[in-house]
This record gives C-alpha cells, sequence and structure tokens, in this order.
C-alpha cells in the first residue's frame, strides 16, 4: 500500500486550525467531519476503505496530481452541498499548491454550474479556513482589468447553436449564458481554463447531470486536460460521487473519447 503520510500531515493541520478558531467560528451550525476514533466506534469498515484506500491509494495514484484531485474532489463536496468534508479539503487543497484566490474562484464558477446556495455555504466555510491561516482575499479584484484571451470562431458557433434551439424558450438563460458565463465568467484569469473545465466536468458528474458533459469534456481536453487526466477524474469521483454516478458519466466520456480518437470505437 501506498504511504499515507502526505495525507496524514495536512489532517493533523486541519485538527489544529479547528482548535484553534474563535468561537464564534467554530460553533457555526455545520457538523464537522468525525475523527478515525468515531470512524472505528461507528463503522470500523468504513474507517479501513477511508484510510486504506481512499487516503491510502486513491490520493497518491499517477494519472491525476494532487492538487487535481483536491480540484475534483472540492467541485463534487461543493456541488453535492456536502459540507461535513469541505474544511477538511479546503486546508488540504491550499497545502496541494491551490491558491487562496483559485479557489474563490471555484466557488464562484461553481456558483453557475451547481447554483448560488452551494457557493454560499462553501463561503462561509472557507472563510473559516482563511481565519485560521490568516488569510485575507478580499483584495482579488471583483472584476479583473484584464481577460483569458477568446476563441471567438468556437463561441460564435455557441452562441448560434444556443440561439437556434433555445432563444424562443427563455431568451433571459440565452443572454446570460452569452453574457455572463462565456462572455465574462470563463475569462476570468484567476483560473486557468482547463482547470475551470476540470471543476465544471466534476460538477456535472456530481449532479448526475451526463446529457451536459459532452460539449464541457470536449473543451476541457481542448483546454489540455489529457485522457489519462479525463479517465483519473473519473476514478476519483467514484469515491466522492459514488459508483451509479460515474457509471452514468462513462459513456459520455467513452463516446468523446472515441470522437476524439483516443480510444477505438
Amino acid at each position: 500500500m501506498r504511504t499515507k503520510r502526505l495525507f496524514t500531515l495536512p489532517l493533523l493541520g486541519v485538527l489544529a486550525a479547528c482548535s484553534q478558531m474563535p468561537e464564534s467560528q467554530s460553533t457555526r451550525d455545520f457538523s464537522p467531519a468525525p475523527s478515525g476514533d468515531e470512524m472505528n466506534r461507528v463503522s470500523p469498515a468504513f474507517a479501513h476503505y477511508t484510510e486504506d484506500m481512499v487516503i491510502g491509494d486513491l490520493w497518491h495514484r499517477a494519472g491525476l496530481d494532487p492538487r487535481d484531485r483536491s480540484i475534483v474532489t472540492l467541485s463534487a463536496l461543493i456541488t453535492q452541498q456536502q459540507v461535513a468534508e469541505l474544511r477538511y479539503h479546503f486546508n488540504l487543497a491550499l497545502d496541494n499548491s491551490v491558491a487562496p484566490n483559485e479557489l474563490s474562484e471555484i466557488i464562484t464558477h461553481l456558483a453557475f454550474y451547481t447554483g448560488w446556495g452551494n457557493a454560499t455555504a462553501a463561503v462561509t466555510l472557507l472563510d473559516d479556513v482563511f481565519s485560521a491561516r490568516g488569510i485575507d482575499n478580499s483584495s482579488s479584484p471583483a472584476i479583473p482589468t484584464q481577460r483569458l484571451p477568446l476563441d471567438e470562431e468556437a463561441e460564435a458557433k455557441r452562441q448560434q447553436f444556443v440561439a437556434e434551439r433555445f432563444a424562443d424558450v427563455a431568451p433571459g438563460v440565452v443572454e446570460y449564458t452569452t453574457d455572463a458565463l462565456f462572455l465574462d465568467l470563463w475569462l476570468r484569469p484567476g483560473l486557468a481554463a482547463r482547470d475551470r473545465s476540470l471543476v465544471t466536468v466534476s460538477a456535472l458528474v456530481a449532479a448526475g447531470q451526463p446529457e451536459q458533459v459532452t460539449f464541457h469534456l470536449n473543451r476541457a481536453m481542448d483546454n489540455g486536460l489529457s485522457k489519462t487526466e479525463a479517465s483519473e477524474t473519473l476514478t476519483q469521483l467514484a469515491f466522492y460521487t459514488g459508483w451509479p454516478k460515474v457509471f452514468s458519466a462513462m459513456p459520455v466520456f467513452k463516446s468523446v473519447f472515441e470522437s476524439r480518437g483516443l480510444i477505438e470505437s
């Protein structure tokens, strides 16, 4: 079994940070993740799989680096409103070189793809983590002065496709999809386009919306996500979203891989 040292040290840091939180932060109405002793008292089998398979093996697999695994996991937890582990995984993400402003951008991105309430809950917990670690992200620009480059041809095709099908159904949605998402959110420089795609694909799988994955997985791979990384994203998500959601998404991933000549049809 792979070494657990890399994952155990961040866990100790999380416990220490939580013990030092001011009362007004530590007593907020969110259930904490169970300790190892609590897991063993309630379910030794669950404790075994958590320690030996998830912490000891999954997080050390090749194909997706720890930073990406943190991004995928946070996206899944926020999407599913699974707040018990969020403080731990926010801390782990920082230890895995996800920058504070990147965490901010992940939450902002997920507001559009999983709903405002999910992002609001995540902000509350990330504020606890930032406070415990002495991080203040308030100087990051709400409106960036420069944006990422736009693929104008691809965006024009997307706009035409959406307008032809849905402009008569919900013109407001079509308008915000263009102006708020693809001409604004996706061009924010605080998170690389490849990472925004990774967040989006992870959120769609976690939400059980495989019908939206084809477009976004192709976009992710256009933005630099490799087949190996996409495959390992599914492996990571199997543990954090459950096997049924991943098996529902796998035919879509397979179809995208086939269409790009990455596997034989």
